[in-house]
């Protein structure tokens, strides 16, 4: 049997037996769970655990990735939590800790994370065979993007996550990485802020080639995009939405993301 790798925040974690009861808080971890066929023990999620959509609306909510309720939790009597650096805070955390016996943390930060991610999961919850599948989906479909995108220009660009005020990614995110696989380097860095605020002015735009308009965590339109090409002089840069849980989204969504980005990077989205 593959070892299971240690969690995010290096804690081994033991095989759960078939009566494990999960609460995700993570939705890309929510839709990997079912993608490993666990539906069937999975007992919580938040609102935003959208996927896949056919199934997770017989999962209870208990509210955000920031704020739940523990009653409910503690109702549900859960014996593993799983949670994410990013996206659940630490006091979050240490208050879960003290209801639910297993909390795994997760963080993944560049794409090929992802090969330990279907391990880890796959190792705790006796689902070894189907993360096994998607390690070897993972790697065929990067290969190919990979390829592709050798003969691809090498772009700069301001990916946006935020709008009032304008946020950006810095280069130590797994969106900038992800974008990295088809040489599309995002050109702002603040190594002390993941996800900064940015100032929109002609030195800033003068650097980029592409502006990117994500579709969460602020839904961005075509009528937003029309608006910043009229607020700001963007001459003849390329100004484009594009879909947020594809590039940012880890689990098994990340096959088909890393496809995605190549059908992006010839232009065909």
């Amino acid at each position: 049997m593959t070892e299971i790798p240690l969690d995010a925040v290096g804690v081994q974690h033991e095989p759960a037996g078939s009566d494990a009861r999960i609460v995700s808080l993570v939705p890309s971890i929510t839709e990997l769970l079912f993608d490993l066929d666990l539906g069937e023990q999975i007992v919580g999620r938040t609102q935003f655990c959208v996927h896949p959509a056919s199934l997770v609306d017989d999962v209870p909510s208990l509210g955000g990735t920031k704020k739940i309720n523990m009653e409910r939790l503690r109702d549900l009597n859960p014996t593993h939590v799983i949670l994410n650096i990013d996206e659940n805070t630490k006091a979050l955390a240490r208050e879960i800790g003290k209801t639910v016996p297993n909390s795994i943390v997760t963080h993944p930060m560049v794409p090929r994370d992802n090969i330990d991610l279907f391990r880890l999961m796959g190792g705790i919850f006796r689902r070894e065979a189907g993360a096994d599948k998607l390690c070897t989906e993972f790697d065929k479909a990067l290969r190919a993007v990979s390829v592709a995108s050798r003969r691809s220009r090498e772009r700069r660009v301001l990916y946006f996550v935020w709008k009032d005020p304008w946020m950006t990614v810095s280069r130590n995110t797994y969106i900038a990485r992800m974008l990295d696989i088809i040489r599309w380097r995002t050109i702002l860095n603040d190594p002390a802020v993941r996800y900064p605020k940015v100032e929109i002015t002609k030195s800033v735009l003068s650097k980029a080639d592409v502006l990117l308009f994500s579709s969460e965590p602020y839904n961005f339109t075509e009528d937003d995009i029309e608006d910043f090409r009229e607020t700001y002089d963007c001459g003849s840069k390329t100004l484009r939405l594009v879909d947020g849980e594809m590039i940012s989204w880890y689990g098994s969504r990340v096959i088909k993301g890393l496809e995605y980005l190549q059908t992006l990077s010839v232009g065909r989205t």
